[in-house]
């Protein structure tokens, strides 16, 4: 007979779709430690079957319109910052997409986020980025430059979609015909994707930027006006990846 230290091991080995195997083979032994463990596989069990679902919902949009071709989702991050660029993605995901765990990327810790990155970028049939820095959008406002750096990322795509879907906005200058849906990044697997692709790829410019300025805690708040920013900005006074019209209220 196997300890349970054995088959904790074994389970650990295991593929989800083979549980049903696991519970078949020790469905006769009473050790509460061996019960415990099937609980746990149950568990586990439920909880995949209920995300599966989830990402399933995700797809409606996906599903109503995927008889015209490819879809791409799109998104933005950066928008409320006082520092750093907006950053605009786009993604076209396939068909048969089976990423599961996409969500708004505001709901998904940093290392989730950085796992479903790469796993974003492999599965991926396109994916386009657009960045518009701090000059221009004083220059233009942070919505007309939302817009541009959105433009960009339609444009920097291998593969040309025929529906966009869009977090909330409709994109002026852009000829492909678009879905704005409000939330979109917690309701469409490709907005979602587009989001955390957008987050990642900013998240990890303002880290750079912390390394040469490191008195601004970029790699902490991202930009964003935390205090301690707000106080660094009035002692050191503003960098050249700040935002001359967003600050004008600080220094």
């Amino acid at each position: 007979m196997k300890t349970i230290g054995e088959i904790k091991a074994e389970i650990a080995e295991t593929d989800l779709k083979d549980y049903p195997a696991l519970y078949e083979k020790y469905s006769k032994d009473s050790r509460s430690g061996v019960i415990k463990l099937l609980e746990q596989c149950r568990k586990k069990e439920a909880a995949l079957m209920r995300e599966i679902a989830r990402t399933e919902e995700m797809k409606a949009y996906e599903h109503k319109y995927e008889h015209l071709g490819y879809l791409c989702g799109i998104d933005e991050v950066g928008r409320g910052p006082l520092a750093g660029p907006v950053v605009a993605c786009a993604v076209i995901l396939p068909r048969d997409c089976d990423i599961l765990y996409l969500n708004d990327s505001k709901q998904l810790s940093a290392k989730k986020r950085e796992e479903l990155y790469d796993v974003i970028m492999e599965k991926a049939v396109s994916v386009g980025l657009g960045m518009v820095g701090p000059a221009r959008i004083d220059e233009i406002n942070i919505l007309q430059a939302t817009y541009e750096a959105m433009r960009q990322a339609i444009s920097n795509l291998s593969v040309t979609p025929q529906v966009l879907l869009n977090d909330a906005v409709t994109i002026p200058e852009v000829t492909i015909p678009q879905v704005p849906i409000i939330k979109g990044d917690a309701k469409s697997v490709s907005i979602a994707a587009a989001s955390i692709v957008a987050k990642v790829t900013r998240d990890r410019m303002m880290e750079e930027y912390d390394k040469v300025m490191p008195q601004y805690g970029f790699s902490s708040n991202k930009g964003y006006g935390a205090a301690a920013h707000i106080e660094a900005l009035k002692k050191y006074g503003p960098t050249p990846i700040h935002r001359a019209t967003f600050i004008k209220n600080f220094i």
